[in-house]
């Protein structure tokens, strides 16, 4: 039989968010499927033109989904097809976001649609490491106390493991609105962004 003693421990690191992250889409419908994605690519192409005059990097827009649908009308019979492109965009310009979207809302209008915002912090290796040290000590202290408590002393550690989770600041979902742009303030703020670590520490009693 096993002796000795397993315990949890977690731990929270926090930085300032250095990244935004927004995942813009382009939709279009048409009766016929190549004039929805002819237009689609074509609107695409526009919304990537006025990011990159806003000073977004071209390796900071990146497509992460495109999709082409039929659209079925009564008796489900096809009434025309819909296509749709999303665009994964980082930008470092935490207060851009407003002039970003109502740049690509006068590229397209209603065509665009905003599904995706988050900040982040771009190197979270040294967020890692510090939770990873608070989860460790605290797991040590809950062990010492434990043994403390039971008449017992321990000695080396048998096994360790961990898990990460990191935390958002913020994310959100919309479309643009029917008036065909966004209010250049829409009350967002980087904030800090959370990386917390659990690790579960077993100890042989000394």
């Amino acid at each position: 039989m096993d002796t000795g003693i397993t315990v949890t421990g977690t731990g929270q690191a926090t930085a300032p968010a250095d990244l935004l992250r927004l995942t813009l889409s382009v939709g279009q419908d048409a009766p016929d499927v190549a004039d929805a994605v002819a237009q689609v690519a074509e609107r695409t192409a526009s919304v990537m033109a006025a990011l990159l005059a806003e000073g977004v990097a071209a390796g900071d827009i990146a497509t992460s989904s495109v999709s082409v649908h039929p659209q079925y009308g009564e008796s489900m019979t096809v009434t025309g097809y819909r296509a749709s492109h999303s665009m994964a965009v980082t930008t470092r310009d935490l207060t851009g976001f407003g002039r970003l979207l109502n740049a690509a809302v006068a590229a397209v209008g209603n065509s665009l649609g905003l599904d995706f915002l988050q900040f982040d912090v771009e190197d979270k290796a040294a967020l890692v490491d510090k939770a990873r040290q608070l989860a460790f000590k605290q797991a040590q202290l809950k062990a010492e106390q434990l043994a403390e408590l039971t008449g017992q002393s321990i000695g080396g550690i048998a096994a360790v493991s961990e898990s990460q989770g990191y935390v958002p600041l913020r994310e959100m979902s919309a479309k643009a609105a029917s008036t065909g742009g966004f209010a250049a303030d829409m009350g967002v703020s980087p904030g800090e962004q959370t990386v917390d670590v659990t690790v579960e520490v077993r100890w042989n009693w000394a």
